[in-house]
C-alpha cells in the first residue's frame, strides 16, 4: 500500500454547504435548548440516510432481480438497514404538514429498531411530545429532504454523513462545556489519526463520545489508499445519551463496530477485558475526581503503580496501555498538569512508564482547541515496543530510551471569537516529525529544531524528575541570522546604548530646567 501524506482540508471538502444548511436548521430551533435539538435535528438526518441508502439498495435490486428486492439479507449483506414501507422518508416528507408528523416519526424509528437488533433502544423516539413544535418538525423534514437531493448511493451517504459529523461539531460548540463530554474537536482528532496512522488491525477508544476517533480512522485508511475491512473498530461509553449518538453517527458512516454501553465506565465494568488493540485513540475526561478509585486499589492494569482516588488521569493512561497488542500504539487526549504532577504518587507512576519505556512521545497543545475547556491539554503516545527487531511495523528504528517532544503550543488559528483550529500543515508538520523520528520508510530524515521538537534521552528526562513537559527540552526557537558579524554586532549595540543614555539625560536635565521655571524642585 502507498501512503499519501498529503492531509485533507480539516473542515471537510464543501464546508459552505454544511455552514450554510446548519444555519438554516439552527434558525428553526427558536428557543428550544441546543443539548434537546440536537437530538430532534441528528435523529432526522439519520432516519433519512438510512431511508436513502435503502431506497437505493431497493432500486438496485429491482432491476436485477425484483424477488431479491424483498430479502432482507441482500441488505444485510451489503450492510444497509432495512426500512419498512411507514419507516421511509418518503412517507414522511409526505406527511411532513400534517399535525401528527411527530407520531409518525416515533413510530418509524420504533419500526426500524424493530426490524434491526443493532439499533434497538438508540433511536430517539420522543418527536410527539408536546412541548416539540410540529411546524418547526416540518420545516426541518423539508430541509433535510434537500440534503443528497439527486445524487446516487455512495455520493448520497457521503454527503449525509459529512452533514451528520459536521453538526456534532456545531451542536457542541453551542452546548459549550456540555458540548466537549460528546464531541473532540476534529483537527485534534486528526493529530492522533495522522500520527498512528491505524491502516490495519484493531482501533478502540474507552471513552468514545459521539465516536469521532472512528470516524477519522476509517477515513484515514480510505484516503491512503487502504481497504476499510482492514481496521476493526471496539469501544466503550459510560453515557447513554452519547452511546446513542455514537451508534448513529457510525450508521451513518456506514461503519461497523462494536460499541458497548453501561453506565459504570470502562474502569469500573469493564466490557473489553480480553481486547488487546493495534490502535488506541482516547480523549477521557480532564482531571476526573469521582471515578470511583477507592474501589480499585488492586487491579490487574496498574502496572506502573495505583492511580490517586483524586483524579483518574493515570488510571487512563494504565488502562489504555493494558489493552495494547504487544506492538500496540496508543494517542491520549490529557490535561497539562498530567506532564508535571507529583500529587498522590502521580510523579512516581510517570517515573515508572517512563523507566520501562512506555512513553513514545509528547505533544503540547495550544489553547482554546475544546469546546468543554479552557484547560490547556496535551497528547500523550504511548508503545509496547520500540524495539524494532520484535516490531511488526517494518524498517522503524530503535527508540528504546528515548522520547520525542514537540511545542506545538504556538500553532493554530482563531476559526471564532473563543476557539482555535490547527491548520492541515501544521497537522502534517507534526506527524511527519513524528514519522521522520520514529524512522519511517520514506519519511525523511529527523533532526532537532529548537522551538518545536526535541528527541531527548532518558537521562536528561531524569534530570528533569521525570516531567515531560515539551517546553523544557526544545528549548527557544533559533533568530535568524543577520550576518553581521559579532564583535560588530556588538559594538553597534554598545553605541546605540550609549546614545540612548546621553539622550535620556538631555532630556532629564531639559524636564529639570522646565520645573524649575514653574517653581517647582526650588
Amino acid at each position: 500500500m502507498t501512503k499519501k501524506r498529503v492531509a485533507k482540508n480539516a473542515n471537510g471538502a464543501s464546508l459552505g454547504f454544511e455552514a450554510e444548511l446548519f444555519k438554516a436548521a439552527d434558525k428553526l430551533r427558536g428557543n428550544m435548548e441546543p443539548s434537546d435539538y440536537k437530538h430532534v435535528a441528528l435523529g432526522l438526518i439519520f432516519l433519512k440516510y438510512i431511508s436513502d441508502a435503502f431506497e437505493a439498495r431497493h432500486q438496485a435490486l429491482l432491476a436485477e432481480d425484483p424477488a431479491a428486492a424483498e430479502d432482507r439479507d441482500e441488505y444485510l449483506a451489503d450492510n444497509v438497514f432495512w426500512v419498512p414501507k411507514e419507516a421511509r422518508w418518503s412517507h414522511l416528507q409526505a406527511n411532513a404538514k400534517q399535525p401528527a408528523i411527530g407520531t409518525l416519526i416515533d413510530d418509524a424509528m420504533r419500526a426500524i429498531e424493530k426490524e434491526n437488533e443493532s439499533l434497538k433502544g438508540v433511536l430517539p423516539k420522543d418527536y410527539a411530545r408536546p412541548a416539540l413544535n410540529k411546524v418547526m418538525l416540518g420545516e426541518l423534514i423539508d430541509l433535510i429532504s434537500g440534503i443528497a437531493l439527486n445524487e446516487d448511493g455512495d455520493k448520497s451517504k457521503d454527503v449525509l454523513g459529512r452533514v451528520y459529523e459536521y453538526f456534532l461539531g456545531q451542536f457542541a460548540g453551542a452546548e459549550g462545556k456540555r458540548g466537549g463530554e460528546f464531541y473532540t474537536p476534529r483537527s485534534v482528532v486528526r493529530v492522533l489519526v495522522e500520527m498512528l496512522e491505524p491502516y490495519s488491525g484493531r482501533v478502540y477508544d474507552p471513552c468514545c463520545g459521539s465516536g469521532g476517533m472512528f470516524v477519522q480512522s476509517e477515513k484515514f485508511v480510505e484516503e491512503h489508499g487502504g481497504r476499510i475491512g482492514d481496521i476493526a473498530i471496539y469501544g466503550q461509553e459510560s453515557n447513554y445519551t452519547t452511546w446513542r449518538l455514537c451508534k448513529m453517527n457510525l450508521a451513518v458512516r456506514g461503519i461497523d463496530a462494536d460499541i458497548r454501553w453501561n453506565n459504570e465506565g470502562s474502569f469500573h465494568k469493564d466490557e473489553l477485558r480480553d481486547l488487546r488493540a493495534d490502535y488506541i485513540l482516547a480523549n477521557p475526561p480532564f482531571n476526573i475526581s469521582d471515578w470511583g478509585g477507592e474501589r480499585l486499589r488492586e487491579d490487574v492494569r496498574w502496572q506502573f503503580g495505583v492511580p490517586p482516588v483524586g483524579n483518574a488521569n493515570y488510571a487512563w493512561l494504565q488502562h489504555i496501555y493494558h489493552h495494547l497488542a504487544p506492538n500496540g500504539t496508543a494517542g491520549v487526549v490529557l490535561a497539562n498538569g498530567s506532564m508535571s504532577s507529583n500529587q498522590s504518587g502521580e510523579g512516581e507512576i510517570r517515573k515508572a512508564m517512563l523507566e520501562a519505556d512506555a512513553v513514545d512521545c509528547m505533544v503540547a497543545l495550544p489553547g482554546q482547541l475544546f469546546y468543554s475547556t479552557q484547560i490547556p491539554a496535551c497528547l500523550w503516545f504511548l508503545a509496547r515496543n520500540k524495539n524494532p527487531a520484535n516490531s511488526k511495523k517494518g524498517g522503524l528504528r530503535d527508540r528504546r530510551g528515548q522520547v520525542l517532544f514537540i511545542d506545538a503550543r504556538n500553532m493554530g488559528v482563531m476559526v471564532d471569537r473563543t476557539r482555535r483550529e490547527l491548520t492541515d500543515e501544521e497537522i502534517k508538520k507534526i506527524a511527519d516529525t513524528y514519522h521522520a523520528w520514529r524512522g519511517e520508510k520514506d519519511a525523511g530524515e529527523y533532526a532537532d529544531v529548537p522551538g518545536f521538537c526535541k528527541s531527548a534521552m532518558l537521562d536528561e528526562i531524569r534530570k528533569h524528575d521525570y516531567v515531560l513537559t515539551p517546553g523544557r527540552y526544545v528549548g527557544a526557537a533559533e533568530q535568524e541570522d543577520d550576518g553581521e558579524p559579532f564583535a560588530e554586532k556588538m559594538a553597534r549595540l554598545s553605541a546605540l546604548w550609549r546614545e540612548q543614555r546621553t539622550t535620556a539625560a538631555k532630556l532629564d536635565a531639559a524636564i529639570e530646567a522646565n520645573l524649575k521655571e514653574l517653581g517647582y524642585g526650588e
